[in-house]
């Protein structure tokens, strides 16, 4: 028994016509004795009495028509409050890099908290790197990653920017710093502090490979934040999305010059696992985050 079937019945009920039932719900004629027969069953009582001349309801057709209305009132009330804003209420957690909180979720938390106040947003921060498998092991509904070379079938991406990589020098004259900025540089003696995993840093190993450079990696750090201070203090050069070079604070005490070749640019993005968008909590966050991005 279902809401279609309960509405065909009231149009029977109301019409006594089987042929402009069908027409009003763009059925067949066939189709329509075939639902109330199939109502009858469930029921357990003859809702109809037809004869060759007439048709009408059974004291028990009547009862039921009472309660194929209320259940159709009911149901669309339902329905309304199911899709109003201010029943949307559970728990969402998001992780993301402390950058990605402020500059690129943020404007999607701001719209998402104002319409959805009985949402509560739980947000984790760290290594950028770490996203698609926090989402893939569901330590969290939904994480802000780059796009990587090979996306799991299992998730959903939605890019919602693109941030170039850039190549940040100590701003303090110190060792490193002399060294880059030295007519023809050798980039293989540069000390350079990369990412230790992550989409970023699969995107620089194709860019040295590109160059044909074996970088002299100092150190191997976990978040590009990190890299940006590593910078800052003199101890190499850093490659990070310039998003992150703009959100750290740090503009006065590192510098971007252009590399060695074009650096790439790094697609920036919300990922779930597809299963779970059917979810109203994740499938209403990621359309905001769309919306908010203007995204197709």
């Amino acid at each position: 028994m279902d809401r279609k079937s309960l509405s065909v019945f009231i149009n029977v009920a109301a019409t006594l016509n089987f042929s402009r039932v069908a027409e009003l719900n763009h059925m067949s004629v066939s189709a329509v004795s075939r639902t109330i027969a199939r109502l009858e069953e469930e029921v357990g009582a003859a809702l109809l009495q037809r004869d060759r001349r007439s048709m009408h309801l059974t004291p028990a057709g009547r009862e039921f028509e009472h309660f194929a209305k209320e259940s159709v009132v009911r149901w669309d009330e339902m329905r309304r409050l199911l899709s109003s804003p201010d029943y949307l209420r559970g728990e969402l957690s998001l992780f993301c890099s402390v950058t990605a909180s402020l500059n690129v979720m943020g404007p999607v938390i701001e719209v998402f908290q104002s319409r959805y106040e009985h949402v509560d947003l739980m947000l984790h921060t760290g290594d950028q790197a770490d996203g698609i498998s926090r989402v893939l092991n569901r330590s969290d509904d939904l994480a802000v990653s780059g796009y990587p070379e090979r996306m799991p079938q299992s998730l959903a991406f939605i890019e919602l920017m693109e941030s170039p990589l850039v190549l940040c020098i100590p701003m303090r004259d110190c060792s490193v710093r002399q060294q880059v900025l030295q007519p023809g540089v050798d980039w293989s003696r540069v000390p350079f502090i990369l990412p230790e995993r992550g989409v970023s840093r699969e995107l620089l190993d194709l860019w040295f490979a590109n160059l044909g450079v074996q970088p002299d990696v100092y150190a191997q750090v976990a978040g590009h934040e990190a890299i940006v201070a590593m910078v800052s203090l003199g101890l190499g050069v850093g490659v990070v999305p310039k998003l992150v070079h703009d959100g750290v604070g740090m503009s006065d005490r590192v510098e971007l010059i252009a590399g060695p070749g074009n650096l790439p640019v790094l697609p920036v993005g919300l990922c779930a696992l597809k299963q779970r968008l059917k979810d109203p909590l994740l499938a209403t966050f990621w359309q905001v985050a769309a919306q908010t991005y203007k995204v197709a």
